[in-house]
């Protein structure tokens, strides 16, 4: 059976994620990496604050973000680490469109401007 949440508890769970995301003295990151992040491709600073929060939903602020690529290959998995480098959220989608993180290319090469152009994570 699936659970169901009142949209306040939506809402309070969500912008505790932000809160957690924006921890610390320094800046969140998304890191983008392959499948099963065998390979870290490019990490992207994030605006504080990271998100802004309406109906359960968080999207990322200050887009279009920038980061230059680290490594080569295909971007397939994403997650937020805050600003001490611990995951706060895992197992984010990663695309140029349609997905969690959109980003302007899935294809990375190493020293590449890779751009997150959306981003956005919504309350199951």
């Amino acid at each position: 059976m699936t659970v169901t949440y009142n949209a306040a508890l939506k809402d309070t769970r969500m912008n505790a994620v932000v809160t957690a995301i924006d921890a610390g003295t320094s800046f969140g990151v998304l890191e983008i990496g392959t499948a099963g992040f065998s390979t870290s491709l490019v990490s992207i600073t994030l605006q504080k604050p990271s998100f802004t929060e309406a109906s359960g939903v968080i999207t990322a602020a200050g887009v279009p973000l920038s980061g230059t690529a680290s490594a080569t290959g295909t971007a397939a998995a994403a997650r937020i680490k805050d600003s001490s480098g611990t995951i706060v959220v895992s197992g984010l989608t990663v695309g140029t469109s349609g997905t969690d993180v959109i980003l302007n290319s899935t294809s990375i090469t190493t020293g590449q401007t890779v751009t997150l152009t959306s981003g956005t994570i919504t309350h199951a």
